[in-house]
């Protein structure tokens, strides 16, 4: 029997299941999904399955693409994001770092309790090799699978719905890109997809433009989190249109979270300033000299950047306005 496993074509002797096929191949099936002919084959159906010559196979997992310090964080100010609560408005990526170890004690640094992760193919020719979740717990930290690097609706939501079929997550992130260069989000398609989703039952967190229109709208459709760029994709150019960002955040009433251009902990802390709900980090902390230092650095510049819009900014002044009363002056 001839059948293709994640574009390689390999043979069999005689008919196998499901299950057969993985521990014939040394996979955890508990660990992985599993999309038959284009048809996800769900986990209670993989004894029952029986390959046939010819099945095309795509076998996934999640890639990077500890209990939180509570000491510091903001304990009666949580994150809640589709009737979820979360003692962190950071949220930290899984890509770039130079291994997992190094990725889990940035979690661990930044206090964050969600991590953006991507789904991926499993490495057929090591599958021993180590996975995101020997590192991070899924039962410790909440997951967010996220589509980073579909071009197209169709490949978001394939995406997604095999991340359901690994682990259960319905809390998802969504985002289609339009090239190459930019990776900026391509919001038709971004916006016909989160109505499917939304139809299927996921929570649906939204990478986007800074469009408040386009964002009013993506909320009218069910997003559960609205997540305006900042600036580019790993750029680090930090909040490029403020304005944008002000305006979105006074309009929603889901959470509004900066994702992606963040480059440092300032930019961070801004983000906060201008009253969105949270942030998410993942190039500045992996490429950063010191990523743990830098992560730690995250933590409290939110946590910083929301007490400080909680408090209230003063207002600014033409003049100068001394701060000593001059009542007494000698």
């Amino acid at each position: 029997m001839q059948i293709t496993v994640n574009g390689e074509e390999r043979r069999f002797d005689g008919a196998l299941t499901v299950n057969e096929l993985l521990t014939e191949i040394g996979l955890d099936g508990k660990k992985v999904a599993i999309e038959r002919n284009l048809e996800i084959v769900p986990k209670s159906l993989y004894d029952g399955t029986r390959l046939t010559n010819g099945d095309k196979l795509e076998i996934v997992h999640f890639i990077g693409g500890g209990a939180p310090d509570d000491s510091i964080q903001a304990g009666n100010d949580p994150l809640i994001v589709a009737g979820r609560t979360f003692n962190s408005r950071l949220i930290i990526g899984t890509g770039k770092f130079k291994d997992y170890e190094e990725n889990w004690q940035a979690l661990q640094a930044s206090g964050a309790d969600m991590v953006t992760v991507a789904v991926r193919r499993v490495n057929l020719s090591d599958p021993d090799q180590p996975m995101l979740t020997d590192f991070i717990d899924p039962k410790a930290v909440t997951y967010l699978p996220n589509t980073a690097g579909c071009f197209t609706a169709d490949d978001a939501l394939r995406t997604l719905r095999l991340a359901r079929e690994a682990g259960g997550w319905d809390l998802v992130k969504l985002e289609i890109l339009g090239d190459e260069k930019t990776l900026y989000p391509r919001m038709p398609e971004t916006l016909e997809s989160l109505k499917v989703l939304v139809k299927e039952g996921f929570q649906v967190m939204v990478y986007c433009s800074d469009d408040p229109i386009m964002c009013q709208r993506l909320e009218e459709e069910g997003a559960a989190a609205i997540m305006p760029l900042g600036s580019l994709i790993g750029s680090g150019h930090g909040i490029q249109n403020p304005f944008n960002i002000g305006l979105i955040v006074e309009q929603s009433s889901v959470p509004v979270i900066v994702d992606a251009g963040i480059g440092t902990a300032s930019e961070a802390a801004f983000a906060m300033e201008l009253g969105c709900d949270g942030v998410i980090v993942n190039t500045a902390i992996a490429h950063a000299a010191d990523p743990i230092a830098m992560a730690s650095a995250m933590k409290h510049a939110v946590i910083a950047g929301r007490q400080a819009y909680q408090a209230g900014r003063m207002s600014r002044k033409q003049y100068a306005d001394a701060s000593s009363p001059l009542t007494g002056l000698i």
